[in-house]
């Protein structure tokens, strides 16, 4: 938006003034870009795929003594623990073999 205006002052305004103006848009939109990147992206990091599901609640709908399914997400996966685990218990993801879950009960 800011850059849409230097443009427009470019032809609007007097020779000297139309530059400065345009000179002045680019290094605030230069600037904006820096602080986006600086401060912003580095904050929200994504996390996709196993390391992601890692600390997620799921639900027991076969138990787990020693393995056993679990609802995640929507998803059913094979599920592992060493505490056993009862039906519609609720379990957390400590981890990840392969496709099987890594649970241990909620506390």
């Amino acid at each position: 938006m800011l850059l849409t205006l230097a443009i427009a002052g470019l032809f609007l305004l007097p020779s000297p003034w139309g530059v400065v103006c345009i000179g002045l848009a680019a290094v605030i939109e230069v600037g904006e870009v820096v602080l986006w990147r600086r401060y912003l992206s580095g904050r929200y990091r994504v996390r996709t795929g196993a390391e992601g599901l890692v600390g997620e609640s799921a639900e027991v709908i076969e138990p787990c003594d020693p393995e056993g399914r679990v609802r995640l997400h929507g998803e059913i996966w094979r599920a592992r623990s060493a505490t056993p685990a009862s039906l519609g218990e609720t379990v957390r993801v400590a981890g990840i073999d392969g496709l099987t879950l890594e649970v241990e009960p909620e506390s």
